[in-house]
Order: C-alpha cells, then sequence, then structure tokens
C-alpha cells in the first residue's frame, strides 16, 4: 500500500458532535502518525435534513479543535472553496460520477430497479415487525427484466435503484479494532443505491468516493459496521481493491447510552460556548477510548501524534466524564499567559454583565492581576464571572463561624494596623499590596494564621480564597478601607 489517505466525511445535517470530533480527531492523529494525507469531505445526499450554516460551522469547529486536513472544503474570505486533486468533495456535486457507476452496476446485474412505493413499503415492515422478523425488502422487482424496468421509467414511473445482494455468502472483512468479521448475506438488505429523486445514498457515494480519492483507511463509528459487508461487497462488484476498516466505539454517556442533546452539551459549538479550551477538549476526547502505553494524560496534539494506535483503542464504548474532562481542562487553563487568558475571559465577563469591554481595556493590568489570581479554583472560562464577582460587588454577608475568627483577641489591634497603613498610602499597587502583610506582622508581632486569617475574613468575608495580597491590590484602597470599617462595627 502507497501513501496513507484517510477522510473524514460529515453529513451536514447539524452542528459538529463531539463524537465527530472524536473520528476526525483519531483520523487525523493516524494520518499524521504515517505521514500521510488527511481529506475532509462533505456527504450531502440527504436532502431533506441540511442545516443552513452546518458546513461553515463543521470548518470552523475542526479548525478551532486544531485539526487541520490536506484536502477537502475549506473556508477563504468568507466563502466555501475546495482543494485538492479528486474534488469535488461534497457530494451533490458528483451526482454524475454516481449516475455512471450505478449503471456499471445494473449492466453487470448486480443492481436493479425497484419500483415499489412508499405504501407498500411501510405494510411490508410492519407484517415482518409483526412476525417476528427483521425488516428488510423481500425482493419482489429482482425479477423484472432490464428491458421491462426501462420501459416503466420512459412511462415516467418513479423508481429507486437497489443492491442485488447474493443468497447465502458469507462477505469478511478485517477491522482494525474488532478483528475478523464475517456476515451472511442473508442477513444483509438489498440497499437502496440510487433514490427517486436522483441523489445516492450514503452506501453507493460512500464506496465510489472512497475508491475514486485513493482512500486507503476508513476510520468511522461503530454504528457503519452493519452497513460494511453492503460496502465490501460493492467493492467486489467494481473489482475494486478494499480499504482498510476501523470502526470506532460510540461515545456514551454516564448511563452508557449515546451521548444526546435532551442530557446537555453534545456538539463543539456547546463545549466552546460553556469555556473549554480546545486544548483541553482534544485532549480528554482523545482518552475516551483510547490510551497510549505510556497511560500518559496530559498531552498535546503533537505528542498524541507520536503516541497514537489503534491497537489501544478499546472496542467497548468509551464513557465521557463531564468531571474528567474539567480536570484535563484545568491544566490547560493554568496554563494559559496573562495576556491570552485575558483575551479568552473578556468575552465571558461581558456576557455576564461585570464589565464591558471598555472598562477592561482601561483596566487591562488590574484584570490581568485579577484573572491570574483565580486561574487555577475555575475549570474553564465560563467560571471566570463568578469567580471574580468578589472585585465588582460588595462583600458578602460575614457567617457566623467567619464571624467568631473576627473576635479573636487580637482583631482589633490588627484592624487599627491596617486602617492605619492604607489610609497613609496614595493608593494601593500591585508592588506595595505586596508587602503590606509583612510590615503589619512587623509592626504588631501578630503572625501566622492570626494575621492572614483575620485579615482575610475583614476583607473578603470568607475565610479561605487566593493571595490575600493580590485580593488587597484587586480591591483597591477605597474598598478595603470601607470593608475594615464594616469588620470593626460587626465586632
Amino acid at each position: 500500500m502507497g501513501e496513507v489517505r484517510v477522510r473524514f466525511a460529515p453529513s451536514p445535517t447539524g452542528y459538529l458532535h463531539i463524537g465527530g470530533l472524536r473520528t476526525a480527531l483519531y483520523n487525523y492523529l493516524f494520518s499524521k502518525q504515517n505521514n500521510g494525507k488527511f481529506i475532509l469531505r462533505i456527504e450531502d445526499t440527504d436532502r431533506t435534513r441540511l442545516v443552513d450554516d452546518a458546513i461553515e460551522n463543521l470548518i470552523k469547529s475542526l479548525e478551532w479543535a486544531g485539526i487541520t486536513y490536506d484536502e477537502g472544503v475549506f473556508i477563504e474570505d468568507g466563502k466555501i472553496i475546495q482543494k485538492g486533486e479528486y474534488g469535488p468533495y461534497i457530494q451533490s456535486e458528483r451526482l454524475d460520477i454516481y449516475q455512471k457507476y450505478v449503471k456499471e452496476l445494473i449492466e453487470k446485474d448486480k443492481a436493479y430497479y425497484c419500483f415499489c412505493d412508499h405504501e407498500r413499503l411501510e405494510n411490508l415492515r410492519e407484517k415482518q415487525k409483526m412476525e417476528g422478523k427483521v425488516p428488510k425488502y423481500d425482493g419482489l422487482c429482482r425479477g423484472i427484466s432490464k428491458e421491462e424496468a426501462e420501459e416503466r421509467i420512459a412511462n415516467g414511473e418513479e423508481y429507486v435503484v437497489r443492491l442485488k445482494m447474493p443468497s447465502n455468502v458469507d462477505i469478511e472483512f478485517d477491522d482494525l479494532i474488532r478483528g475478523h468479521i464475517t456476515i451472511n448475506s442473508d442477513d444483509v438488505d438489498d440497499q437502496v443505491l440510487l433514490k427517486s429523486d436522483g441523489f445516492p445514498t450514503y452506501h453507493m457515494a460512500v464506496v465510489v468516493d472512497d475508491h475514486l480519492m485513493g482512500i486507503t483507511h476508513v476510520v468511522r463509528g461503530e454504528e457503519w459496521i452493519s452497513s460494511t459487508p453492503k460496502h465490501v461487497y460493492l467493492y467486489d462488484a467494481f473489482g475494486w481493491e478494499k480499504p482498510q476498516y476501523c470502526h470506532l466505539p460510540t461515545v456514551l454517556n454516564e448511563n452508557r447510552k449515546k451521548l444526546s442533546k435532551r442530557e446537555g452539551d453534545v456538539s463543539v459549538e456547546d463545549f466552546k460556548a460553556s469555556g473549554y479550551l480546545p486544548e483541553g477538549l482534544v485532549n480528554y476526547l482523545a482518552l475516551v477510548g483510547w490510551s497510549p502505553d505510556s497511560n500518559e494524560e496530559i498531552m498535546s496534539l503533537d505528542h498524541m501524534v507520536e503516541l497514537f494506535t489503534f491497537d489501544r483503542v478499546a472496542s467497548a464504548g468509551g464513557i465521557f466524564d463531564r468531571k474528567k474532562l474539567d480536570w484535563v481542562n484545568s491544566h490547560y487553563m493554568k496554563e494559559l499567559e496573562k495576556d491570552e487568558l485575558f483575551n479568552l475571559a473578556k468575552p465571558f465577563i461581558i456576557d455576564s454583565g461585570l464589565a464591558d469591554e471598555k472598562f477592561l481595556d482601561d483596566h487591562k493590568d488590574w484584570a490581568e492581576v485579577l484573572l491570574l489570581t483565580i486561574k487555577d479554583s475555575v475549570d474553564n472560562l465560563k467560571q471566570i464571572p463568578d469567580a471574580i464577582r468578589f472585585a465588582f460587588e460588595d462583600m458578602p454577608e460575614v457567617s457566623h463561624d467567619e464571624l467568631e475568627i473576627l473576635k479573636g483577641e487580637t482583631v482589633p489591634q490588627l484592624l487599627e494596623a491596617l486602617e492605619e497603613k492604607i489610609s497613609g498610602m496614595d493608593s494601593i499597587t500591585f508592588d506595595n499590596a505586596q508587602t503590606i502583610m509583612k510590615e503589619i506582622q512587623k509592626e504588631t508581632g501578630i503572625k501566622g494564621k492570626n494575621l492572614y486569617m483575620p485579615t482575610r475574613v475583614a476583607i473578603t468575608g470568607v475565610e479561605h480564597g487566593p493571595e490575600l495580597s493580590n485580593i488587597i491590590y484587586i480591591l483597591g484602597k477605597d474598598k478595603v478601607l470601607e470593608r475594615i470599617n464594616k469588620s470593626k462595627e460587626l465586632i
């Protein structure tokens, strides 16, 4: 086999699902590891379910996730374009190609015209269900001669083209994850290949496109395993070399059912809006069904390329654990530089109503310290507004337990010293805020938890929190003095 060529070929019937992103990721990792090519193809033959901006969302989601590809459909200057030697890469632009190969199958007696209407097929399906049988086409039109079929078509009769599966033949293929698979042809339906609207079904189009585009490895979800015998038979019918198949386990929820929109976030767009970083989401998704020999859990894309193998992908469905995602994402949150964190957090802060863009830009240095102060305590960007709310709102009510801390023997002396120290400053800067507590300790002799715990409660209302010197700088002179006075009144 020559150059490795893989493809990600979603249907534009909605925004990119998290399971689809993982499929794209595994294709990307495998192609990069083998110095191959990764193609993005759009399979839009189901015209009844198309979503207008789904292609744009798909491309932007892959770009956001850092998953690049070599050929296919791209966005340039706001327009969808196609690049590569094997185009078109949008199936609705390849109808003449499919028609040609459908006719070839009919000539070889590997396919046939079917004139059964919707009502008959529905009645057949219901009858088979009532008899406890697996619903499948009964082959009524298989015996219609080619001449009769062409005459009926000429008379305007509506038709589809079906695959003529052989009787009682074992169809076999090897899967990189599941090993050798055998399915008898009697358990496979005479699949529709060409619909009455002239569009191919997935089964026809995928085989023709994968062959003509030189795809060597078909990496897709396990829901396509039952369809693979039809595809294998089509390859044989055309006399084409078959690709290597690899069917990935499904991404499941905690109840071991397929992730559903009813249960919350399922699209890449959802997770982006929920404040997850692309590095965190992609790193975690790689682990849903796969683990490297080294058992590493925090990995960059480049490192994943080095470690990835299909023999480490499980055959059972992978559980999507939101807590584990939070843990992985929090690692990448901690690694953000202050300027990067500021730019990423800004839209979430603005949306929360805490501050507008002008305020944040005018107070960028202050905002960066604020964000750096709380970033170790958040798992994603969406949690930031609640974490920084203390800097914009009044001090919360002091609880009974924290009020007891303010009743310590040395607290009055401590608060007097704090008030005097801060009142004597022109303003609190980041630098002088770092020395205030050391100076108070030196002047009063109060130290340790008797120094820090009452001070924190006095100016934040809570016993625990981020670096105290940063909090003093963030709140500023007026707010700190106001809160010290409020705390003095409480005791």
